[in-house]
């Protein structure tokens, strides 16, 4: 029977399992494992694994055990053995990224994706034009706002977003690092000085990220799937947590509709990974459906 991960989304993890060797990466293309130990920039270790995800790598091939190749992965080198996992850290049970398996995966996620953007684009737009508008008569600085994200596979994205910050926030986050309200690699403060009247209206409603349907129609994103990270980030992973680049990364997911940003950082990790071991067409639509009212109380949204 399929296990209902929506119905655990945001409850503690009672399995004790964890990656084995959590520092290891074995890609495709080399048998050979980099260490962060074997690095004297473990950040940089990281982006070394990162880059594995390169365009000229083919998108899927699958083995004999039916996985999809190509992405990195932890390596194990005994994967019956599991090891205890830190004290107060989330377990993580080891898998390879299921391939893109059944009619839905190879081409009905896309079609379901071009279809609702087209139609959320179509209802939206006089909102986009009222809070456009908005922007450009309360603020300074251009409507849109556009960042570069990691999406599938390590390849880099242009995100959309209605700007909800004030012109040139990004060059003031150094200053504000003490307020960070979150764990992790994340920047977030709720109340953070840099967003705009406007913007926290925006950004409490979930309004700012309605660009970003176009971004599915372009193919970057899909409407479910985990967040597009920064590079930053991206740079501060743990080789299991690499996991989340192997599928396209999309508008909602599990992390929506648990909290948002009332989840810690592993817990989120957790939730991705749990999403992508159970892609289906009916776990898509439960996710969206459950999204609305998670919009609409706007918990965690900030």
């Amino acid at each position: 029977m399929e296990p209902d991960i929506l119905a655990s989304a945001g409850e503690p993890r009672t399995t004790t399992a964890q990656w084995l060797d959590p520092d290891a990466i074995q890609t495709e293309e080399s048998t050979q494992v980099e260490t962060s130990s074997d690095s004297p920039n473990p950040r940089g270790a990281r982006l070394h694994a990162v880059s594995a995800h390169h365009p000229a790598l083919p998108r899927v091939r699958t083995h004999s055990g039916g996985f999809a190749n190509g992405h990195a992965r932890p390596r194990l080198a005994a994967p019956t053995t599991w090891r205890a996992p830190v004290e107060g850290a989330p377990a993580i049970l080891p898998f390879e990224t299921p391939a893109d398996v059944g009619a839905y995966l190879r081409g009905g996620k896309r079609i379901v994706d071009v279809l609702g953007a087209f139609l959320a684009l179509v209802v939206l737009a006089p909102v986009i034009l009222v809070l456009a508008i908005i922007i450009r008569l309360t603020t300074h600085g251009p409507v849109f706002y556009r960042s570069k994200r990691i999406g599938r596979g390590g390849r880099e994205l242009t995100f959309y977003k209605l700007r909800s910050m004030v012109k040139d926030a990004h060059t003031k986050r150094d200053h504000l690092t003490h307020l960070n309200e979150a764990d992790g690699p994340v920047f977030k403060i709720a109340r953070d000085p840099r967003i705009t009247p406007i913007g926290r209206f925006m950004r409490s409603t979930s309004l700012d990220e309605v660009p970003q349907f176009w971004n599915v129609l372009r193919g970057d994103m899909s409407l479910v799937g985990p967040r597009p990270p920064i590079p930053e980030e991206v740079a501060q992973y743990e080789p299991w947590q690499l996991r989340r680049l192997d599928v396209r990364p999309g508008l909602t997911c599990l992390w929506q509709i648990s909290g948002r940003s009332r989840i810690g950082f592993q817990e989120w990790m957790r939730l991705d990974l749990e999403y992508i071991k159970h892609r289906s067409l009916k776990l898509d639509l439960q996710i969206l459906l459950r999204t609305i009212p998670a919009v609409l109380s706007r918990e965690g949204a900030y």
